[in-house]
């Protein structure tokens, strides 16, 4: 098993791309090839299952949501198929909750949309043992609840009766809460 500055070192550089925002994906993919990737694509869980299975790549940039399902599945399988392959989780949805799933499933790193081909190239080259810099500015109180409240929910399996009743607040509150945009 090699580390990502081995991969890089030995000019394998194919990389799969999973999104379903088709303008977004053919952007990026280009932006990746100026940049020495070799790269496919895939707009389905189910296609991209599949090109994993067909053909594991080195890299990997998937959405989080799929109108098929979430792009944890085809982290999953890629971690099966073969462990040493750098993978980033994109999504439009960020919260702590599911960052920190993505990279207990092996993602090893997560980036808010709209990211840049700079921020993909970054994530996916950077040295393991680097880093990532301190955010310049820190969560908000309301940010740090609405994180909470987004864990527990995640820990739930999404269930809203279970999730209030941990968090020791009414149902209604709570889909009320869980309705409105994330806090600065």
């Amino acid at each position: 098993m090699s580390d990502g500055t081995q991969m890089a070192n030995t000019g394998d550089k194919r990389l799969l791309i999973v999104d379903d925002d088709r303008p977004f994906l053919s952007r990026l993919a280009r932006a990746m090839e100026k940049r020495g990737f070799e790269t496919d694509t895939a707009e389905s869980i189910q296609e991209a299952i599949g090109k994993v299975d067909a053909n594991p790549p080195d890299y990997a940039v998937v959405d989080m949501r799929l109108g098929d399902g979430n792009g944890l599945d085809v982290i999953s399988t890629l971690r099966e198929r073969r462990p040493d392959a750098r993978a980033v989780i994109l999504t439009g949805y960020g919260n702590i909750a599911t960052a920190v799933t993505a990279v207990k499933m092996g993602a090893i790193d997560y980036l808010s949309k709209p990211a840049d081909a700079d921020d993909v190239y970054a994530a996916l080259t950077r040295n393991p043992d680097d880093k990532a810099p301190p955010p310049e500015n820190p969560m908000s109180a309301d940010r740090v609840r609405w994180e909470h409240i987004q864990r527990v929910y995640e820990l739930c399996d999404r269930n809203v009766s279970e999730t209030a009743r941990r968090l020791n607040m009414h149902r209604r509150t709570l889909q009320r809460i869980l309705a409105k945009r994330a806090p600065r």
